[in-house]
């Protein structure tokens, strides 16, 4: 099977290169999702990489689904056992597996925009704070900034406590975790951090997850958030095989 019909020296050289850290630089149309694709085909019929060895993280659903059938359609249905996915759909299948080392239950649910902003609305109504002042999108836009940083209530709190404003959205973050547990709730940031959390204080789940995932393949990587940077580098923990694909002039945190 040749894997190089249709790519050029530099996609060719970057589908080949498969062990240690890798960073592909892939401007709008020059074939990234080729070179991605092929080079999965590569580890799995060339190198003879179990699938479940494999972990390919992409920003969307849709471009989950691409890459996959792309690689079925290649190389036949052994692929169909690798994790493909987003970054948010592979740490629901973390979660969901240990999640009660977190003192959550396994059917946890996951809040969308519209819940945690009913969440939130709930908590300032609680605390009394006046919705003029404190904008509900505000709130939410500073407390989502915070789990990006990987930061809880508590550390929020003591960085921002000599901040007024920032005091007041330190007390609405607490009180909106805590109504979140008590709901066996996430929203979307907490899939991200909670997962952090799971491999941090778990020294056998980290070192099962870092074993399972040998190589690590991460699409759209200008797009990545401090939070999911950190998740990223644990799971590369122990192998090291991280490839990144990105397009520096397109990043959405520059």
């Amino acid at each position: 099977m040749s894997f190089y019909s249709n790519l050029n020296d530099m996609q060719r050289e970057a589908v080949e290169t498969t062990e240690g850290p890798v960073l592909i630089l892939a401007g709008a149309g020059s074939g990234k999702t080729t070179v991605l694709v092929n080079r999965l085909a590569y580890l799995l019929s060339e190198n003879n990489v179990n699938p479940y060895r494999i972990l390919a993280i992409t920003f969307t659903n849709k471009a989950a689904t691409e890459m996959k059938e792309r690689i079925v359609d290649k190389i036949g249905p052994v692929a169909e056992h690798m994790w493909i996915g987003t970054f948010h759909s592979m740490c629901v299948r973390i979660l969901r597996a240990d999640v009660e080392l977190l003192g959550y239950e396994r059917d946890f649910v996951i809040y969308d925009t519209s819940d945690s902003k009913t969440l939130i609305k709930e908590c300032m109504n609680e605390l009394d704070i006046n919705e003029k002042t404190f904008p509900i999108r505000g709130l939410m836009s500073a407390i989502s900034r915070a789990k990006d940083d990987v930061m809880s209530p508590e550390i929020f709190a003591k960085v921002y406590k000599n901040d007024y404003r920032m005091s007041i959205i330190a007390s609405v973050y607490a009180l909106y975790q805590k109504k979140l547990k008590k709901n066996n709730a996430f929203d979307f940031d907490d899939l991200i951090v909670k997962t952090i959390q799971l491999l941090s204080e778990n020294d056998d789940i980290r070192e099962k997850y870092q074993e399972k995932f040998q190589y690590i393949m991460v699409d759209e990587y200008q797009d990545t958030n401090n939070a999911q940077y950190m998740l990223v580098s644990i799971l590369a923990g122990k192998y090291r095989n991280l490839c990144v694909v990105g397009d520096d002039d397109q990043s959405i945190y520059k």
